[in-house]
């Protein structure tokens, strides 16, 4: 059985394009972690522990995962720890934007703030679909094997993200 409706475009350019940019994105935002770790302490929560020492670790997770985005063997692996990432970033980001606090070169209007937020699940679902790991919204539902939609067809009945088969 084929896919229903109107045939969709290739999405693969789209994730090629997404790919580069996530990983010039964390490729240049893992460096600033690694080369002025002190301009990002203010925004750290108290209760993370060693909060300097989490900033390096991340600036570095940040880079090793914007070079695995380059691997096919690795891409998958990448995308789901970057998006893990972007997740745990969040406390940072509503500390910085709730106690104002200012950090060199950034601005402390709800004008960065505010889609800053706001682009959070974007990010993760950026890292996800570039690295092939879900094909929401641009890939169409497949039925590998039995009824679309139904358990242990090869379609998990969420739209755009098929299961996987273990052999």
């Amino acid at each position: 059985m084929t896919g229903q409706g109107a045939p969709q475009p290739d999405p693969q350019p789209v994730r090629v394009g997404l790919r580069l940019a996530l990983v010039l994105l964390y490729g240049l935002v893992g460096a600033v972690h690694l080369a002025a770790p002190d301009r990002l302490m203010p925004i750290m929560p108290g209760w993370v522990p060693a909060p300097r020492l989490v900033i390096l670790l991340t600036g570095l997770c940040e880079i090793a995962g914007a070079l695995a985005l380059m691997s096919p063997r690795l891409r998958r692996a990448a995308g789901i720890g970057l998006a893990l990432y972007a997740i745990c970033v969040v406390p940072a980001n509503i500390k910085h934007a709730i106690e104002n606090v200012p950090v060199a070169g950034l601005p402390r209007s709800w004008w960065y703030h505010g889609p800053r937020l706001a682009f959070q699940p974007v990010l993760v679902w950026a890292a996800l679909y570039a690295a092939c790991v879900l094909d929401w919204p641009f890939g169409r539902r497949l039925s590998r094997g039995g009824r679309n939609g139904m358990p242990g067809s090869g379609d998990s009945g969420i739209p755009g993200v098929r299961e996987r088969r273990i052999p």
